[in-house]
């Protein structure tokens, strides 16, 4: 079950009332680390100077505003447009400062809609030089102060020097040109590389694309979608049994994490109560190669198989599933709120399996 803002402060006040933890997460079917955090995101605090009480969570949420409404100040302090102004006007101001905030505090400045700003910023990319100039010649002084700090300095430290030198960049700007200059710090590789080369371990694929299965709970294939929400993004883990070709369990989380896919597994197979003798293929994310979500697979008795590397055919039933539904659900709607599109994707999911068919 699935709770909102109000249920888990009712549920932490029961507990600040005297209710122990156990019987709380009994009754409601919540585990001891959530409902821990849940105590701590809503322990009530006296403010000295008035009678109102606030939580951490109430606390970083207004955090959080602050810092957005001292960056729309910034933006406007910046600009010498009025709301009063044209829409051209408007975002002929915006422009420059594009890559120094993000594009929702630069259009709730002065109330414009995202969606025409990135088409004028797409459309200048072509026509405007000055910006195309601009570009060039960060890209010069990146290139610079990347090969100075001998291939270690990632955005964050870059945009710092690019400041002191009189540039005008944000970091999503510079994370964006360097992304286009194939520019990687080391630091941030260099373990993940050095793992890589002294722990290989060649990971068999057992399906060899075979995707056909005598009885249901032989073979489940899983993968993970990206799907992008008002400047969020949100990802669609979902895990198929090829007898019957439907959707046997799914989750939506805001991380693309081991923990997705172990909670999926987890309900999949809680549910299913399987045999000994089932494959549960996927790519080779580092979720899936985890080796917490590995172990759990031993510990299940379910034989691990892999795509190999680079090769999404390998899982061809995963990647038409998540074709078909965002043709057929994501990119036709304007969801407004993570609840809908979380409800649209069970609603969905249920209209797929109720017209799937075991393949002949």
């Amino acid at each position: 079950m699935r709770y909102g803002e109000k249920e888990k402060r009712t549920l932490a006040s029961l507990y600040y009332n005297g209710k122990s933890v156990t019987e709380i997460c009994q009754e409601h079917q919540i585990s001891r680390s959530t409902f821990y955090s849940w105590i701590q995101a809503y322990r009530s605090v006296e403010s000295k100077n008035s009678s109102r009480t606030v939580t951490p969570k109430d606390f970083d949420s207004l955090h959080r505003r602050c810092e957005k409404q001292e960056q729309i100040i910034a933006v406007l302090k910046s600009v010498p447009a009025v709301a009063s102004a044209t829409t051209q006007e408007k975002l002929a101001v915006l422009e420059p400062l594009y890559g120094q905030f993000s594009v929702y505090v630069l259009c709730e400045a002065l109330d414009v809609p995202r969606g025409t700003f990135y088409n004028h910023i797409k459309r200048n990319k072509r026509d405007n030089s000055s910006y195309a100039k601009h570009r060039e010649e960060l890209r010069a002084a990146i290139q610079e102060i990347f090969d100075d700090s001998r291939r270690t300095f990632e955005s964050e430290k870059i945009c710092a020097v690019l400041h002191e030198r009189g540039y005008k960049a944000g970091t999503t700007l510079v994370r964006e040109l360097m992304s286009e200059m194939g520019l990687s710090s080391v630091s941030t590789t260099s373990k993940r590389q050095w793992k890589k080369s002294n722990s290989y371990e060649r990971k068999p694929n057992i399906l060899q694309r075979q995707f056909h299965a005598e009885a249901p709970n032989c073979v489940w294939v899983s993968d993970v979608t990206c799907m992008k929400l008002k400047d969020r993004y949100y990802y669609l883990c979902a895990i198929v049994d090829l007898y019957s070709r439907k959707v046997i369990a799914h989750k939506v989380s805001t991380r693309n994490s081991t923990q997705l896919i172990t909670a999926t597994l987890r309900m999949t197979y809680d549910t299913r109560m399987p045999g000994e003798n089932l494959i549960f293929h996927s790519d080779q994310g580092s979720q899936y190669t985890s080796h917490a979500f590995r172990q759990l697979l031993k510990k299940l008795k379910i034989t691990q198989s892999f795509s190999n590397a680079g090769t999404p055919h390998d899982n061809a039933v995963m990647e038409s599933f998540f074709a078909v539904f965002k043709k057929e659900e994501f990119y036709r709607n304007n969801y407004r709120s993570e609840a809908e599109l979380r409800k649209k994707i069970d609603e969905y999911i249920a209209f797929y399996n109720q017209n799937a068919r075991i393949p002949p």
